[in-house]
């Protein structure tokens, strides 16, 4: 995918050096990685990565986002303190290729459990248009695609990567590994649920294409047999070309769209824009990167459940 505001190498080399000196001193009073309490430390790169260590480790972890809510996670530069928490946690969660300043933390820290998500499951290719749609119908806009990692909106990926976490917790910590392995299973139980919802709530729609502001969505829009148009690639942040705006109002006339949708951590602006010449709706679509005030929902699982309810009114769910 596209990488915006890489942190140069120097600084990460200097971030970590303040870190390992910042460690130091706490060190000894940290049971080897673990906090006071004796729990197991857990570095979460951002929201997704902290839910799963959250409900899989129970009470028995403690867990530090390295993403402020609200906080854009692509856009994830370490400060001095950020990466002084990371030596020293016992376990280092993330997903590799989404947050480069992470990735290269992790890489130069001597963390013994590094558990990079996108190595649980299987990452796919994709572009500017994924799902069924993009097969049956070649538009000829597929547009250059990376690997994407928005595994997580996908409940069937993301309960593969959460089984692979709670084997990589029962190892991080054997005293506890039956509570791991309890909780996990009840996480995954919930992923399945949500999963049969989303299949049943999109089985029979008017329409089984939306739009959305940038390409997060297509894992899902594969899973559900849908197809999802994004006005510009992996990086939410990207502007489309002016021949992509035209060539999605074409297309949203075509295949009846009623609703470009946008996301809660980027501007509207450019979904706005797109909505307002072809006279569509507007609406969230929530890529689930952070939990913040304007979320519908405390969590992963009731985000979720409201992206369902904002899909079945855009494609018209019978």
């Amino acid at each position: 995918m596209n990488v915006r505001r890489l942190i140069p190498s120097a600084a990460v080399a200097s971030a970590t050096v303040l870190g390992l000196t910042a460690l130091t001193a706490c060190s000894a009073s940290s049971g080897g990685g673990k906090n006071s309490d004796g729990k197991l430390a857990v570095v979460a790169s951002f929201y997704p990565m902290q839910y799963l260590a959250e409900q899989i480790g129970g009470d028995h972890v403690a867990v530090t986002n390295l993403t402020k809510p609200g906080q854009e996670p692509h856009d994830l530069e370490l400060s001095g303190m950020q990466t002084a928490r990371m030596q020293s946690a016992d376990v280092a969660l993330y997903l590799k290729g989404l947050q480069p300043a992470v990735d290269d933390a992790i890489q130069q820290s001597e963390i013994k459990a590094k558990v990079d998500a996108a190595s649980l499951t299987h990452l796919e290719k994709h572009g500017t248009e994924v799902g069924g749609h993009a097969e049956a119908h070649d538009h000829g806009h597929g547009g250059e695609g990376g690997q994407d990692p928005h595994i997580w909106l996908d409940p069937v990926k993301y309960a593969e990567v959460a089984e692979g976490v709670g084997k990589a917790f029962e190892k991080a910590d054997p005293d506890h590994a039956a509570a791991y392995k309890k909780n996990t299973a009840t996480l995954v139980k919930k992923l399945d649920g949500l999963n049969k919802r989303f299949e049943d709530g999109l089985k029979n729609t008017r329409s089984k294409v939306f739009i959305t502001t940038h390409a997060a969505f297509g894992y899902l829009a594969e899973r559900y047999g849908l197809t999802e148009e994004a006005i510009s690639g992996l990086d939410p942040e990207s502007e489309p070309s002016a021949a992509r705006v035209k060539d999605l109002q074409n297309m949203a006339k075509a295949d009846g769209v009623t609703t470009v949708f946008y996301e809660t951590l980027v501007s509207p602006r450019t979904a706005q824009t797109l909505a307002g010449d072809a006279g569509l709706k507007t609406a969230v679509l929530d890529p689930i990167e952070g939990i913040t005030g304007t979320s519908k929902g405390d969590d992963y699982i009731q985000v979720m459940d409201a992206n369902l309810t904002a899909l079945q009114t855009a494609l018209g769910a019978k």
